[in-house]
């Protein structure tokens, strides 16, 4: 049996918190890039321009297991090549991320609203994960799994890359208890407690998912938790994990989430990325409780988020 040949270790450090990219150079049958430089300028002109892979070559952005290159080393398949990107810059997300839970193995952190999990399409550097990874000198750090950027609250890191299959498992095998808490508007027209189930479809590159007849393939809970005025806080029990699915089923019973930039209807304003402007209206959905039995040790872990939803009413007596 053949084995693999291990990837060498990245040459180059962390920025910001976000690892260098890595390309390994493919085998070339028709001869078409005489030098490293040659391919590195067709692989990457489209994205950047050809101008601007010229100028990171001479940078000294290209970095080989054995050093920088020029650009002029002859043309090698399987030559791995690292470098980081140029980040594009990011509107500040003014809020903190809040640490719950910090051990060997796991951070359970307290996400804000607007913050990213992961790096991902304009968000790189103003993530959660990235944050982390700065604040607490934790370079290896990967989440478990992934909250909405507009959804604040828990969020399950794993410090040590070896241990993340396991817990990322707790999470698609359906064996974290999740919690979440919102605030939309009270209709003693809807009759709750009610466990919703409906197919969910979330096309790429569309903001908005959609319901559509089918298998169901998402399910909440929806409770009313305590009443307010016109003003409900809700109990939302997620027993799958679908994109938008709490903000969907809420929507779908005529409760949408206080300052949901989606549903009903996408505001323009908001779309696609939101900025200062929504700073002061954060979608009133959080991420209240997690738990479940670690899959390391076997402990029962339960955790509690400190933040809470701004739209609240705090000093009025509760209708129920």
């Amino acid at each position: 049996m053949r084995r693999r040949s291990r990837t060498p270790a990245a040459p180059l450090a962390q920025r910001d918190g976000i690892d260098p990219v890595r390309v390994r150079l493919p085998v070339d049958p028709e001869g078409a890039w005489a030098t490293v430089g040659d391919h590195l300028v067709g692989r990457f002109e489209g994205a950047i321009g050809a101008d601007r892979v010229a100028a990171m070559l001479r940078e000294g952005r290209f970095v080989g297991a054995e050093g920088v290159l020029s650009g002029a080393e002859a043309y090698r398949a399987g030559l791995h090549v690292w470098f980081h990107r140029d980040f594009a810059p990011e509107v500040p997300v003014p809020f903190e991320v809040g640490i719950v839970h910090l051990d060997e193995r796991i951070v359970i952190a307290d996400k804000p609203h607007f913050l990213a999990t992961t790096p991902r399409g304009r968000h790189i550097t103003e993530t959660a994960m990235a944050r982390l990874r700065r604040d607490l000198a934790l370079p290896e750090l990967q989440p478990a799994h992934r909250l909405d950027r507009l959804t604040a609250g828990l969020a399950l890191f794993v410090v040590r890359p070896g241990d993340r299959g396991a817990y990322q498992n707790l999470f698609s095998g359906r064996r974290v208890r999740k919690e979440y808490e919102a605030v939309a508007a009270y209709d003693p027209g809807v009759t709750l407690p009610v466990t919703v189930r409906s197919r969910i479809v979330k096309e790429r590159g569309v903001i908005a998912a959609r319901e559509e007849t089918g298998a169901p393939n998402a399910e909440s809970r929806i409770e009313l938790a305590e009443r307010r005025g016109g003003l409900g806080r809700y109990r939302l029990l997620p027993a799958t994990g679908r994109t938008h699915q709490l903000r969907v089923h809420m929507n779908g019973l005529g409760l949408p989430i206080l300052n949901d930039p989606v549903y009903p209807v996408v505001l323009p304003e908001h779309e696609p990325e939101g900025g200062p402007a929504a700073f002061g209206a954060p979608l009133q959905l959080l991420a209240k409780v997690l738990e479940f039995t670690d899959p390391v040790d076997g402990r029962a872990r339960g955790f509690e988020s400190g933040l809470r939803l701004s739209e609240w009413p705090t000093s009025q007596t509760s209708d129920r």
